[in-house]
This record gives structure tokens, C-alpha cells and sequence, in this order.
């Protein structure tokens, strides 16, 4: 599997995810085939998922500039077409009372703010451009796995009254069954506001809207080479070399460390992996996820599921570190024993889909956009930490803007600072390999303490 920390770009040795997405999707968008040769373009965008399509869409509709866009695959081939479908007000993974603490109110309201404005660009890029990408009810539950979690949940609900001005709702464990059935269901956080979606159709569909604006969008053109001659940037790719005075750098997770030396050992890539069962009958989707809400739980190493239109179990979590090892078959194991634990009426359902993708964190744990220093009119944006659906929308308008000579100005200040380098970048596994065995024995000691 491709992995940003070993190969210089997904090339076509990696295949293509078992992702239910790609099973149940009708077509792929027309695109511009790959670069055949030297091209000069206005904007160049490398990424072809949310973030540098939500770019490409801004550019040519808002500031009648025509983006060209560098896709190393086809577009959405990275998470933006592997994801677990939530869009939500979030983006990145720092608890709602840390970045109180740390920041101050005003800036963690200005931060939900802008949270609020992607997933309501979410919204109307659905709406305007008629995309079909089987959009479900709005309603997202953060369940409380063990008992001793339900006092937390109830002081975020506090927290999103009082500081946030949102209205959350706790639900207590009694309420929680008929919504969430099975023994980890302790009560839960009730947001309003998020839904789930078919993220590959979502994706095909804002890349129509960018190329019906202007975009150019080239597939299976990885930028293999990157070079700066007065203050021109050559983007080197196998069938040519695509000159720009300005760039969009939207790679995200899969961003490699050989792509440019300013932006390597920024991200950590994370790999998240999903199962799709087979089809639930009736009795087991009453015995489960009655609900066809958004659901996450509150495990140190969090697991988040929904049931799909046609009463599939969608369930994903974090297993493997690298992408050497993501195929090995315990990391499947594993997500299907924490499925039927969760919900003991799924024992013996079969598994038809296992994918995974690399999500991005930073080192501290939040998203950025920026202006990258000394490197002329370079912009990117990123770090979502899987939780990226809305946010990387909202954060490609606001590279858009950049790129047409705008400053992006917020009170979310920490958002346009360039996110510190992880220190020690060829043993940043080794760290992440730590810190997931002390979140696993975390989670064990507050089972076997419920238990």
C-alpha cells in the first residue's frame, strides 16, 4: 500500500481500495487525462480530493481564475473517496475544553464558526450543483462506551450551551436504546447539526462543478520533481512540466515526504481502516443501530459507524501504522471484534468490504491553511485528522482566495500558523506505535473496571 512516508507518490502499482464507495458508484467523471506536455497554468493545485477540488471550484466561480489541478491517480483516490462519510462541525481531533483552555473562548468560538461555515458549504455545493450523493438526515450521536464516560459527555453538552452557544443535547443510557442498542451504550452527546453521505459521489460531484467553471484536471500526473526559477514554480510530472507563479499544495495525508523538504514532517499520516457487512436483517438492525444517525464512540481509539441506506453496518477505527502492514489480515479481525462487541447481534455477519486511507495530524492535533514561508505564492491547508469531510471544503475556498491575492483573516488564529515539524521524522512510527498500546491499555482497564 502506498505509504507518504516510503513512496515518493501513489503510482499505478497501488491498487484500488475494496471500498464500498467505489462498489456502489455509477461513473467516473470526465477529466482531462494526464499531462502530455509542458503546460503553463494560472493556479496550480496539487490534489485532486476535497481540499484542491473545493479550490479549483472557488477559483474559477468566485475570482475567475482557471486552476489546474495534479492528481497522481484519479481524483478522490485518497481519502476524500475512502472516508467513513461524516460530515460534520469538526475538523481535527483536540477535545472542545483542551482548546478552551489553551486558546481562550473567543478563539474557540471563532474556530466553531468556521467549522459551522464548512459544513453549511457542504450543504449548498449539494443543493447547487444537484449532487447526488445519497445525503442522510441530519443527526450525529458521541456515544459513551462505559458508564464512567456519561459525566464527560455532560459536560461538553455544558460547554456547547454555554461557551459555544450550540445546542447539544445529552441523552441519557435509557433514551440512547431504540437509537444505539447493544452493551457499550452508556448514554450519549446529541448534535444537531451533521449527516452522512456517499463521499466518493460527493467528490465526483464538486469535480464536475470545478471543471464546469474552468478547472483542468489532470489524472495520473504525479508532481515528481519540484523546482523554483524566479519565482516560478516547475512541477514536474511524467508527460511534462506545468510552470505557475502560484500553488496549491492540497495533499493532505498523503502528502509525501519526498514532495518538497518545507512542507515534509509537518503531518503524521494515520491509517484509519472500514468494514461493510453484508446486509442486516431487520432483527439485527433492530438490535444495533436502529438509528440511521452519524456515530462515534468515546474510546481513546475511537471507532465511529453508521448504518448505510441498504442496512449495512459501516464501521471503522484506527489499527495499523504502516502501510507495509495495513493488509494484514488481524487489522480486519479487529475492527469485527470491536463491531460485535459493540453490537453482539452481528455475530457471524459477513464482512464484504476492508479499505483503509491516511488521514492527517499535526502535532497539535489541529488543522492549518497557510502561506508557506520563503516559498513565494505557495498556500496549503490540511491536518484534518479524519475529520475532514466539511472543514477540507470550507479550507479549499479559503486557498482559493489566498491564491487570488486575499488574505484569509480569522479569529481561529492558530489556523494560519505553518504547524510545527514532528521532531525525529524517521522514528515518528515508533511514537505513534506507543502511544497506540497506551490507549489500548487504557481502554482495557475501563472495561474491565465496567465490567
Amino acid at each position: 500500500m502506498y505509504d507518504p512516508l516510503v513512496h515518493p507518490f501513489p503510482d499505478q502499482q497501488q491498487s484500488n481500495p475494496d471500498s464500498y464507495w467505489l462498489k456502489v458508484s455509477r461513473s467516473e467523471p470526465e477529466d482531462d487525462g494526464v499531462v502530455a506536455e509542458d503546460l503553463d497554468a494560472d493556479v496550480a493545485i496539487i490534489g485532486g480530493g476535497y481540499t484542491g477540488l473545493s479550490a479549483a471550484l472557488a477559483l474559477g466561480r468566485d475570482y475567475g481564475i482557471k486552476a489546474t489541478v495534479l492528481e497522481a491517480r484519479s481524483s478522490a483516490w485518497g481519502c476524500s473517496g475512502r472516508n467513513g462519510s461524516f460530515a460534520r462541525i469538526s475538523g481535527g481531533r483536540v477535545p472542545w475544553s483542551t482548546l478552551v483552555k489553551t486558546y481562550g473562548a473567543e478563539v474557540a468560538r471563532a474556530y466553531f464558526g468556521e467549522l459551522r461555515q464548512g459544513l453549511d458549504t457542504v450543504r449548498s455545493l449539494i443543493a447547487d450543483g444537484g449532487i447526488d450523493c445519497d445525503k442522510q438526515p441530519d443527526g450525529v450521536y458521541k456515544v459513551a462506551t462505559f458508564a464512567s464516560h456519561a459525566a464527560a459527555l455532560k459536560r461538553e453538552e455544558e460547554l456547547y450551551n454555554t461557551v459555544l452557544g450550540y445546542s447539544a443535547r445529552y441523552v441519557d443510557a435509557a433514551d440512547v436504546r431504540g437509537i444505539h442498542e447493544g452493551p457499550e451504550s452508556h448514554g450519549a452527546l446529541y448534535l444537531p447539526d451533521g449527516f452522512s453521505l456517499d463521499p466518493l459521489k460527493f467528490a465526483q460531484g464538486v469535480h464536475r462543478m470545478a471543471r464546469s467553471h474552468g478547472a483542468r484536471v489532470h489524472t495520473n500526473s504525479p508532481v515528481v520533481g519540484w523546482t523554483t526559477q524566479d519565482n516560478m514554480h516547475l512541477l514536474s510530472t511524467p508527460g511534462g512540466t506545468v510552470r505557475a507563479r502560484r500553488v496549491i499544495v492540497a495533499t493532505n495525508g498523503y502528502t509525501s515526504s519526498h514532495l518538497h523538504s518545507r512542507l515534509a514532517a509537518r503531518v503524521l499520516p494515520v491509517h484509519s481502516q472500514i468494514i461493510v457487512t453484508a446486509p442486516m436483517t431487520q432483527a439485527q438492525v433492530d438490535a444495533s443501530l436502529p438509528s440511521g444517525s452519524c456515530m462515534f464512540d468515546t474510546r481513546g481509539l475511537l471507532f465511529y459507524y453508521r448504518r448505510l441506506p441498504d442496512n449495512r453496518m459501516l464501521f471503522g477505527g484506527r489499527s495499523a501504522i504502516s502501510g507495509a502492514d495495513a493488509a494484514a489480515p488481524r487489522h480486519r479481525q479487529y475492527l469485527y471484534e470491536a463491531m460485535t462487541r459493540k453490537f453482539p447481534a452481528l455475530a457471524g455477519i459477513a464482512v464484504e468490504n476492508w479499505w483503509g486511507g491516511w488521514v492527517a495530524v499535526t502535532r497539535n492535533s489541529l488543522p492549518f491553511c497557510y502561506q508557506v514561508p520563503g516559498l513565494g505564492d505557495v498556500f496549503t491547508a490540511g491536518g484534518y485528522a479524519g475529520s475532514g469531510v466539511s472543514f477540507s471544503i470550507h479550507l479549499g475556498t479559503k486557498l482559493a482566495m489566498m491564491a487570488a491575492g486575499k488574505p484569509f483573516e480569522t479569529g481561529a488564529t492558530f489556523l494560519t500558523r505553518e504547524p510545527e515539524r514532528y521532531p525525529f521524522a524517521s522514528f515518528i512510527r515508533i511514537g505513534q506505535w506507543m502511544a497506540y498500546r497506551w490507549l489500548h491499555a487504557k481502554d482495557a482497564r475501563e472495561a474491565r473496571r465496567a465490567g
